[in-house]
């Protein structure tokens, strides 16, 4: 093996031989500790938001129950007579009359990713803006589940995951077992427009569109109760 005149390394070819297994290891080294990056999207908790335009005693029935009408305590908003000069009665939609009052901004549902526009929901509804980040949000949202679930057929509640990263938002939900329908809102559109900077947010839309929106400290069940049959005329029971 030939050496430099100083006598300390090979020289020439014999030189890229005695170097070529270290660097072999090295760049074996650097691939094996490459991170694969995650390519799968996280998967919803939630339910669907295609029920969400049609008032709620007007929404399908679950698949695992046979199809009924509407319970009788339960009516469908009334629809609106045209004015009397007219003389006449034209039809006019359920969804035509109840319009609510609710900034004109469309957000993906959270499953599914189809847009929804918020003056195509249809009250009675609690809109609950929330975020997994926010500590209060984390101490309401799960009461937000138990009012979904008490007032089936007669109120939506809808989350609207605000200012969030979806897999911090979706592994918060199934912890906690949300799965009312929810919009996903991470430029915070909705918050912009309604006007507030801090959540977390609720907003109580009645049967006629008028809007009553909170925010403060996180609400209890009784100040939630209170609150749903203040400003939407539903009464929580259980």
């Amino acid at each position: 093996m030939s050496r430099d005149p100083a006598g300390t390394a090979p020289a020439g070819p014999a030189l890229a031989r005695w170097l070529t297994p270290p660097l072999v290891l090295l760049l074996a080294a650097c691939t094996a500790t490459e991170v694969t990056p995650h390519s799968t999207e996280a998967a919803s908790p939630f339910a669907g938001c295609a029920a969400l335009t049609a008032p709620p005693s007007a929404a399908p029935p679950s698949a695992a129950a046979p199809p009924s009408a509407a319970p009788p305590s339960v009516a469908p908003p009334p629809v609106a007579p045209s004015s009397a000069a007219s003389g006449s009665l034209s039809a006019v939609s359920p969804a035509a009359a109840v319009a609510p009052d609710l900034p004109d901004v469309s957000l993906p549902c959270f499953t599914g990713g189809a847009a929804v526009r918020l003056t195509d929901l249809r009250g009675p509804a609690v809109i609950n803006l929330w975020g997994s980040w926010c500590p209060p949000c984390r101490e309401e949202l799960p009461l937000m589940q138990q009012l979904a679930d008490a007032t089936a057929g007669k109120l939506h509640v809808v989350g609207v995951d605000t200012r969030d990263d979806r897999e911090a938002g979706a592994s918060f939900a199934a912890d906690q077992g949300v799965t009312m329908p929810t919009l996903f809102d991470p430029g915070q559109k909705l918050l912009a427009a309604v006007g507030r900077v801090n959540l977390p947010v609720t907003v109580f839309l009645d049967a006629a569109g008028k809007r009553f929106v909170y925010n403060g400290k996180a609400l209890d069940k009784p100040a939630l109760g209170a609150l749903v049959r203040t400003h939407t005329g539903v009464t929580v029971t259980g």
